[in-house]
């Protein structure tokens, strides 16, 4: 049987659930993975600092970052379908004012901090807790698994898309066209909290106030090394998607190959976001973490080190993929897991912070090195060495609940 049928007749209100996540974590998640093509043409066209279009992507990541467990929180509070709909009006604004900057501030202002706010409220501590909610939490790893592959497709589509648009008509036409592709996502938000009204779901033992429930998460060692470990995640990720395709350039490869390389590993991780949360029903989800970033540190260091060439970059591409966004919906069940689902866009958002620092760092970092050093070694580098030093914090989580669920009151 198929992943999706697994879930439909008495339960397709979780297909609902899971189609409409994967729909709004594409427009939102692709759309920031076509940034990196941005920095040429804004660097030649607008003659703005490398460094300074990283800043402004780095900065969107820290916002991200900052403004998730708020957008948790209200998701928790009342519903994703809200806090859905901001986002997305957000999102466009954001990307508009990008589209007709004429300065540094604007780029910041728009692509940096409106961006950052936006995808905030249409990713994972809004979207993917909505779907957890839904399912039982024998299929919740697989159930978020599956809402993330869906949301690779935007990837996919719309890299090619804004390379397109923008090699035809022009960064700000491209820019512009993203908008509108994320604005119709904003109806989406209504799908995605449609429990079964037969099947009831385990409540938590006790109703813990929101200011305990991050202070036990807080206090919990388990949390406290996802919560690290998550710093590498974002570390990797944001550094290769902001600055592979002009690494490739200054390794003589075609200019087209940079747009190949982020649909590809937009198309693998649909792939390997459904196997993590596959893998993460079946084993403990801090060991699959564990492997998918030692998996991550050495694709990276072979890459760095062996000749470039056009298979060799599609096969990083291929492999990072597989192990891209895998670690969002492991890391979101493990936090479900041992804290439950009462409070989990919040307790996610918090943890998700650190993934948004090192993704402010890995955008910011790969732009300030490599107008300093005129190289991106050092930082290619960092990536991999980071990749084992997540892989030796995720091994000895402990995963026991800290929360215990009882059984439903029968009537």
């Amino acid at each position: 049987m198929s992943p999706v049928g697994q879930w439909t007749g008495k339960s397709g209100g979780v297909v609902i659930a899971v189609l409409a996540a994967a729909l709004i974590m594409s427009a939102a998640l692709g759309i920031r993975q076509t940034f990196g093509l941005f920095v040429g043409p804004f660097s030649f066209d607008r003659g703005l600092p490398v460094t300074l279009i990283a800043f402004a992507i780095a900065v969107h990541n820290l916002v991200w970052g900052i403004a998730q467990p708020f957008a948790g929180a209200a998701a928790d509070r009342w519903g994703a379908a809200p806090v859905v709909f901001f986002g997305a009006v957000t999102f466009a604004l954001g990307l508009s004012a990008a589209a007709l900057s004429t300065s540094g501030a604007i780029l910041v202002l728009g692509m940096g901090v409106l961006v950052g706010v936006g995808v905030s409220c249409m990713s994972f501590g809004v979207v993917l807790t909505a779907v957890g909610r839904n399912a039982p939490p024998e299929k919740r790893s697989q159930v978020m698994g599956l809402a993330s592959a869906g949301g690779s497709l935007g990837q996919v589509l719309l890299v090619p898309v804004a390379e397109g648009v923008n090699q035809t008509s022009g960064t700000a036409t491209s820019l512009l066209v993203l908008a509108g592709a994320v604005l119709l996502a904003a109806p989406l938000g209504l799908l995605l909290e449609r429990r079964p009204p037969d099947r009831a779901v385990p409540r938590e033992a006790a109703a813990v106030p929101l200011r305990e429930a991050v202070g036990q998460a807080l206090g919990h060692r388990g949390y406290r090394l996802l919560t690290l470990g998550f710093f590498t995640c974002g570390f990797q990720l944001a550094f290769i998607v902001t600055h592979l395709p002009a690494y490739l350039l200054l390794c003589h490869m075609p200019a087209a190959l940079g747009a190949t390389a982020l649909a590809l590993i937009g198309l693998f991780n649909m792939i390997g976001s459904w196997a993590c949360g596959w893998l993460g029903g079946r084993f403990r989800q801090q060991h699959v973490l564990g492997w998918i970033y030692l998996l991550r540190g050495v694709a990276i260091a072979l890459f760095f080190l062996l000749p470039k060439t056009e298979l060799s970059v599609v096969l990083f591409a291929a492999v990072m993929g597989l192990a891209w966004l895998g670690t969002v919906p492991l890391t979101t069940g493990l936090v479900a897991k041992v804290f439950g689902t009462r409070h989990l866009g919040t307790l996610f958002g918090v943890c998700f912070l650190s993934h948004q620092v090192g993704s402010f760092l890995g955008s910011w970092l790969g732009g300030y090195v490599f107008d300093v050093t005129g190289s991106y070694g050092l930082i290619w580098k960092a990536t991999a060495v980071a990749g084992l030093f997540a892989a030796l914090l995720h091994f000895p989580i402990d995963d026991r609940p800290a929360v215990p669920a009882v059984a439903p009151s029968r009537p």
